[in-house]
C-alpha cells in the first residue's frame, strides 16, 4: 500500500503543524508549550488516555484499536526538543525565539506522530493498542532515558517500540535501516590542563597550557588510527579548546572538552581507557598536568532483527521496496532512543529529507514533503503489526 490517502489529505494541516512547532523552540526538559500543544490535540483526537510530566515533560497518547481483541501494544516514538543555535533562514516560520532553534526536525518527527495519531484514533482499524510516545531532551539530556525509568514500558504494556528520524541526503520518499548497531554510544570527554603562567616574551619561564592542549588534541587522534581495529569505527573529536584571555600571557590553565563514540563494548572501553592515557602521559611529558573526566553517554542504538526486517518491509509497502536501503551503513551520531531498544525490542528507521542543509546546521529545515511518507509509515506500522 502506497501513502495512505487520508495522510495525504492531512498533510497541509500537519505541515501547519510543523511550521508553529518551528517558530516556537524550546530545549531539554523546558518543552512546556510543545507538550501542551501535544497533549491537547491528542484529547482533540479522541485518545483513550493522555498522559503528562513522564520523564519530566513527555507526553503519551493511548489509542485501542477496535478490530477484535488482542493484548498487543506497540510504541512509536517522536522527539520535541530543539536546538542552541541561531537559525540563519529567511522563512516565514523561522523560529521566534533568539539562540534557538528546531535544527534537527524534531519539529517534523512530532507533527508526523500526531498526524498519525489522529488517523489512528479516528479508524481504529487494529486490534491492540498504539501508544505515542512525546519526548523532551533528546538533545543530550536522556529524555528517552527518564521516560523508561519512569515505567513507561510497564505501566504501558509496551511489547515492542519504534522510532523515526529523518535524513538529509537521502531523497524523500526513500527509507533506510539496517538490523544491530545503526547509530553511536556517544561519551563526554573534559580534560583540565595544569602548566605555569608566564610572560609572552619569556615562555622558558613558564609551561604553556595552549601548547600542551595542543599536542594532547593531536595525539588523541593516535587512538582511531592506531589503536582501533581498522575494520571498526570509533570517533575522537575535541570541539572546545579554551585559554587564556590576554596576546601577551602564556596562560596557567587550558580546557579541552570533546566527545568520543564507538559501536562496539570492546572499542569503548578501549576509548574509555586511552583517552586518559594519552592526556595525561602528554601533559607530563611536557610537565604539566592533566585530569580527565570521561563520562558515558547514551549508549549505541542497536536494532533488533526481527523488528528491523518487519520494519523495512512496512516502509516497502509504502515508499516500494526498492526505496528502502537495508544495509545502511551505521551513523556516528547518537540517539537516546536506544535506551527504549534496551528495554524493548524495536527498530529505528531514517526517512528522506531529501537535499537539505545537515542535522544541527544554522540553515537547516525538515522538508514538509517529506510527511506523507513517514506519516504513513507510522499508520501502516500499527495496522499491520496489530492487525487482528
Amino acid at each position: 500500500m502506497p501513502i495512505v490517502n487520508r495522510i495525504a489529505d492531512l498533510q497541509r494541516e500537519i505541515t501547519e503543524w510543523r511550521h508553529d512547532l518551528h517558530a516556537h523552540p524550546e530545549l531539554l526538559f523546558d518543552v512546556t508549550r510543545t507538550a501542551g500543544t501535544v497533549a491537547e490535540k491528542l484529547r482533540e483526537f479522541g485518545c483513550d488516555e493522555v498522559v503528562t510530566g513522564l520523564g519530566r515533560t513527555g507526553v503519551v497518547g493511548v489509542i485501542r484499536g477496535r478490530k477484535g481483541q488482542s493484548e498487543k501494544v506497540i510504541g512509536l516514538r517522536a522527539d520535541m526538543d530543539a536546538l542552541p543555535i541561531e537559525e540563519a533562514t529567511d522563512l516565514p516560520y523561522k523560529s521566534k525565539v533568539p539562540g534557538k532553534m528546531h535544527a534537527c526536525g524534531h519539529d517534523g518527527h512530532t507533527a508526523m506522530l500526531l498526524g498519525a495519531a489522529r488517523h489512528l484514533a479516528e479508524t481504529r482499524n487494529f486490534a491492540g493498542a498504539a501508544v505515542v510516545i512525546f519526548q523532551p531532551a533528546e538533545e543530550g539530556g536522556g529524555g528517552g532515558r527518564l521516560m523508561v525509568e519512569d515505567g513507561l514500558m510497564e505501566r504501558f504494556k509496551i511489547g515492542e517500540v519504534y522510532g523515526m528520524h529523518n535524513f538529509p541526503g537521502l531523497p524523500v520518499g526513500e527509507f533506510c535501516i539496517r538490523p544491530g548497531p545503526i547509530m553511536a554510544a556517544a561519551d563526554y570527554v573534559q580534560i583540565e590542563i595544569e602548566g605555569k603562567g608566564a610572560h609572552a616574551a619569556r615562555p622558558h619561564l613558564g609551561i604553556d597550557s595552549v601548547l600542551v592542549g595542543a599536542q594532547i588534541v593531536n595525539n588523541l587522534q593516535s587512538i582511531v588510527s592506531r589503536n582501533v581495529d581498522p575494520l571498526e569505527a570509533a570517533v575522537v573529536s575535541i570541539c572546545v579548546f579554551h585559554a587564556g584571555n590576554a596576546d601577551n600571557v602564556i596562560p596557567q590553565t587550558a580546557q579541552l572538552r570533546g566527545t568520543a563514540r564507538s559501536l562496539t563494548p570492546a572499542v569503548r572501553d578501549l576509548l574509555e581507557k586511552r583517552v586518559p592515557e594519552i592526556a595525561e602521559a602528554t601533559a607530563a611529558l611536557h610537565g604539566a598536568k592533566a585530569t580527565v573526566k570521561y563520562r558515558r553517554g547514551y549508549p549505541v542504538l542497536n536494532n533488533h532483527g526481527t523488528q528491523t526486517e518487519f520494519a523495512a518491509k512496512v516502509a516497502g509497502e509504502v515508499a516500494g521496496a526498492h526505496k528502502v536501503n537495508t544495509e545502511m551503513a551505521p551513523v556516528m551520531g547518537a540517539e537516546d532512543f536506544s535506551y527504549m531498544l534496551n528495554a524493548r525490542p524495536g527498530a529505528f528507521i531514517f526517512v528522506g529529507n531529501g537535499d537539505s542543509a545537515g542535522l544541527h546546521h544554522p540553515a537547516y529545515n525538515f522538508n514538509d514533503e517529506a510527511i506523507p511518507f513517514g506519516t504513513s509509515y507510522w499508520v501502516r506500522l500499527v495496522e499491520t503489526a496489530l492487525g487482528a
